[in-house]
């Protein structure tokens, strides 16, 4: 057996000295977010359970070491150390959050589980023995299913074991009693029910309603994000039937085709609420509808459940309007036939990406992309690797494998893109920076640092460096005009359709219409909106009204400002600044959501050709121009203040900002503004993790056999599973976080492997109680770790 490469460090290593109060009051901060992306992997599900219990764990042991909290359990007290050990040799206190999660199929119940527990502070504890007593081929399969004796169908023995393949070949090297086990159970599914799904679908629905409730009786902790810091979560699942989407063309001019991809998304804003438990079910149990193996699920299966444990819905109508826009329309919401979101979509990147736009920036930002694949590679072998595949491989890789395991190098080329941008933005902003700051000076003159900033002189200023800005830009800003004002109406048209319930292309395209001729109409009238020279009376009116991108811009380049200076002011020299910024912040932020403007869905489905009080009505909700003022008068206080040097910097930022919006808008359109830097992409699969053992999926999963159903039929299957999912989950975690250390700080030579081995044997002495069924593996592990 081999000994890792662990067994050489010290044992028993003890904590980290903690560091002073005062010193970490006065140490800069960083943040690790975690978009976390989840495959499906149908019973693979248990490892993945596994996997993001592990990371709830980082992030609970990384709040209580950002707030001064004890850790929570031995597990915990092991991320609580490592980020100490981080923070002094590092000088700067990381913070692990989870803030973005896509999830398909059983990734996307992992998902749905792992945002709760984020959003409200619940534990994930009591789920492990769900899993591991509930996601069992006998508790699955419905009683009408089952077979009728046990001489029925004994026919088809043979041929399941010809299917089984390599995973019956495994199966006869197992002790007696789990291979008795597996024989069995594989026996049950294969002589139940044949041409219907043999799973219970009502059992699975009440099965995920019992999960929420005993997160709901356990313990719970705090919310594990900070505060004012949004959760999304999105769950892929495919509309069976799907919904038409018109499409236009040159010729003909439209067509109609059918969408059969599907998001269910829920957002927690800040106030611990992701959504009520019965929409949670709902796109778990939709999402993991797997082809064959569950009905296809609809809403009258979740009334059902629902009815039974006498359990109120109340948001259902507002729920199925929103998430089934064209169903519902139709007064056939309960009718959607939804099935297993890995069918079209299994690795959903692009709602995650697409979620970057909404995040606030209160740190320094570490943004990962971190995709859980429980079982990477290619999963069908060919004998004697070549020929051909046979017919029914053929069949089930065409229908299911292929589809699912298409490569994320779409996705993947997509977020290096977008990091590519960001980093062109960071040079050019850094590139004009003294010329801007010149020109401010020149424009305000030697009076300009002696007054002190006040609300109304802010106002002012800004005012006259925006037309400065424009004066110094030329030609070049009429374009950059046209272009701001072409993202303002998009915004805008899409934010009335989310207010509206459908934000379809072709409803944002009409909404986008009526805009342009509200605005023509209105420069009819004498308002012609231009940027020739500068920009008219009449589009600065209506950007003063409606640009809220330019808002939150300003401010988040302020913000990336404010960090650059941490270096040479105190923490509690800036903490005034940065409260009054994120709190304006916040304000504008609320409105970017249609959300926030449901009260106008009755005026947008009425509005046809003229826009004009849709409009107003958006101007008064939004009330940018008293937002103005509000931030003014909190940016002046706070101002006033900081050091000189300070005041000086941030000053020049804030009031420079037109000059650099005027040439980085172009490039970017506003993308990358909004966190700092560019993003990563890390995995977490079993062949990444190769501390205790390598080999990867085959060399530690018992799920991966019987075409990815291994861990249904035995619980020492699920055992295991579960298991090597914390143990791969601890290993990969600690090289993440560690790896958020600037290139020239490294830990002391050893100390990595040192908290990997703590975990291991933290996690083995909290887990062997509960795992009975795995003693030998137990051991093994143990003499493994060394």
């Amino acid at each position: 057996m081999r000994r890792s490469r662990l067994r050489h460090v010290a044992q028993g290593i003890g904590s980290s000295a903690h560091l002073g109060d005062d010193r970490a009051a006065l140490m800069r901060e960083k943040e690790l977010r975690l978009a976390l992306v989840c495959y499906g992997g149908i019973s693979l599900a248990v490892y993945m359970h596994g996997i993001t219990k592990e990371i709830w764990r980082v992030v609970r042991a990384s709040r209580a070491s950002h707030e001064g909290d004890a850790p929570a359990s031995t597990v915990d007290a092991v991320y609580h150390d490592l980020l100490d050990e981080m923070a002094a040799r590092g000088e700067v206190r990381v913070r692990v959050l989870a803030d973005i999660i896509a999830g398909a199929s059983a990734g996307g119940i992992n998902g749905i589980f792992l945002g709760q527990a984020l959003s409200t502070g619940q534990s994930l504890d009591p789920l492990t023995d769900l899993w591991l007593e509930a996601a069992d081929i006998e508790s699955l399969i419905a009683p009408e299913a089952a077979p009728t004796s046990r001489f029925s169908k004994v026919w088809a023995m043979p041929i399941a074991w010809m299917a089984a393949g390599r995973s019956g070949e495994k199966i006869a090297a197992l002790d007696d009693d789990t291979r008795e086990e597996v024989r069995r159970k594989v026996g049950h599914l294969v002589r139940s029910r044949w041409f219907e799904p043999p799973f219970a679908a009502d059992d699975f629905t009440l099965r995920l309603l019992e999960a929420f409730d005993r997160m709901a009786a356990a313990p719970a902790g705090k919310r594990l994000l900070p505060p004012g810091q949004p959760l999304d979560l999105f769950v892929t699942v495919t509309d069976f039937t799907g919904q038409p989407q018109r499409l236009r063309l040159h010729s003909p001019g439209e067509v109609v085709e059918t969408e059969h991809r599907m998001v269910v998304d829920f957002t927690d804003s800040g106030d611990g609420s992701l959504a009520e438990v019965p929409e949670l079910v709902f796109a778990a149990r939709a999402t993991s509808s797997f082809p064959g193996a569950f009905p296809p699920f609809t809403v009258g299966e979740l009334d059902r459940v629902l009815a039974t444990r006498e359990q109120d819905w109340e948001g259902r109508d507002a729920f199925l309007r929103r998430v089934l826009p064209r169903h519902h329309a139709a007064g056939a919401a309960d009718k959607a036939v939804l099935i297993d979101g890995s069918v079209l979509v299994n690795a959903p990147f692009r709602p995650a990406i697409d979620a970057l736009g909404r995040r606030p920036a209160r740190r320094q930002v570490d943004r990962r992309f971190v995709y859980i694949d429980p079982f990477p590679g290619m999963h069908f072998r060919l004998p004697g690797g070549g020929g051909h595949p046979g017919f029914f491989q053929t069949i089930i890789g065409a229908v299911s494998e292929l589809p699912r395991q298409q490569p994320i190098r779409d996705n993947l080329e997509a977020i290096a893109a977008r990091s590519g941008r960001i980093d062109r933005m960071q040079a050019i902003v850094a590139a004009i920076r003294e010329e801007v700051e010149h020109e401010i000076e020149q424009l305000f003159g030697g009076t300009f640092f002696l007054d002190r900033p006040t609300a109304a002189r802010l106002a002012s200023w800004r005012v006259r460096a925006q037309a400065a800005a424009a004066t110094k830009a030329g030609f070049s800003y009429a374009a950059y005009g046209h272009l701001k004002l072409a993202n303002v109406i998009d915004a805008m048209a899409t934010l009335f359709a989310e207010a509206a319930g459908d934000d379809g292309q072709q409803r944002r395209v009409r909404l986008r219409a009526l805009i342009e001729r509200t605005i023509a109409a209105c420069s009819l009238a004498g308002d012609a909106i231009s940027f020739t020279g500068g920009s008219s009376t009449g589009a600065r009116d209506f950007l003063r009204a409606f640009d809220l991108g330019y808002r939150i811009r300003r401010l988040r380049h302020l913000a990336r400002r404010l960090t650059e200076l941490e270096a040479d002011h105190s923490e509690a020299e800036l903490t005034p600044i940065r409260d009054a910024l994120y709190e304006s912040l916040a304000a504008f932020l609320e409105r970017q959501h249609g959300t926030a403007h449901v009260a106008l869905a009755e005026d947008i489905q009425a509005a046809r050709d003229d826009g004009a009080a849709l409009l107003d009505g958006l101007e008064a909700r939004l009330d940018l121009v008293r937002l103005d003022g509000e931030t003014d008068a909190r940016l002046a206080t706070a101002f006033a203040g900081l050091p000189r040097a300070a005041r000086r910097a941030l000053l020049l930022t804030y009031l420079g900002f037109p000059y650099f919006d005027v040439a980085t808008l172009p490039l970017l359109q506003g993308e990358g503004l909004d966190e700092f830097d560019p993003i990563k992409v890390d995995r977490i699969a079993p062949d990444d993790a190769t501390a205790i053992r390598s080999g990867g999926a085959e060399a530690t999963l018992k799920g991966i056999q019987f075409l990815t159903f291994g861990a249904f039929f035995s619980r020492s299957y699920r055992e295991n599973d579960y298991l090597w999912g914390r143990l791969h989950g601890a290993e990969r975690m600690i090289d993440i976080t560690v790896s958020t250390l600037p290139a020239n700080i490294r830990l002391k030579p050893g100390r990595v492997a040192a908290f990997k081995r703590r975990a291991f044997l933290a996690i083995l002495d909290e887990e062997e109680p509960r795992l009975t069924a795995i003693a030998p593996l137990i051991a093994s592990l143990r003499q493994e770790i060394g």
